[in-house]
């Protein structure tokens, strides 16, 4: 038996996905934000974000410059520092962004408001 193809949701996903691919992640668009607030230098993103390994900050800057979200230049000097930047291409992230940012504060009200009225529910 063929398997059904929907290939209507599977164009309306792939882009979607592709966008996960790219900011998805606990840690990326905090990075994101941080060099987009004037954090140049990996010590200074690094101490913006709590909880943030080096490790893990290693990776992701890699991976926002792979996806051209972030521009990455060595300063000469002693010592040697780098130096991040956010491109034009990651300021189209803005609007998204802030979007994620209403939702995450409206759905914190209507989770917290739901538990406070079953709480009070409860007491009754």
């Amino acid at each position: 038996m063929k398997k059904k193809e929907h290939k209507e949701c599977t164009s309306a996903l792939l882009p979607v996905r592709d966008t996960l691919d790219v900011i998805g992640g606990k840690w990326k668009l905090l990075i994101l934000i941080s060099i987009w607030e004037g954090n140049k230098h990996f010590r200074e993103i690094e101490r913006s974000i709590p909880k943030l390994s080096t490790k893990v900050l290693s990776k992701e800057l890699k991976d926002l410059e792979a996806n051209q979200l972030i521009t990455r230049a060595v300063l000469n000097g002693f010592p040697v520092r780098t130096e991040y930047k956010p491109t034009q291409h990651s300021k189209t992230l803005k609007k998204v962004i802030l979007e994620l940012h209403n939702w995450g504060i409206n759905h914190r009200k209507q989770i917290f408001s739901d538990k406070s009225e079953k709480d009070n529910l409860s007491v009754v």
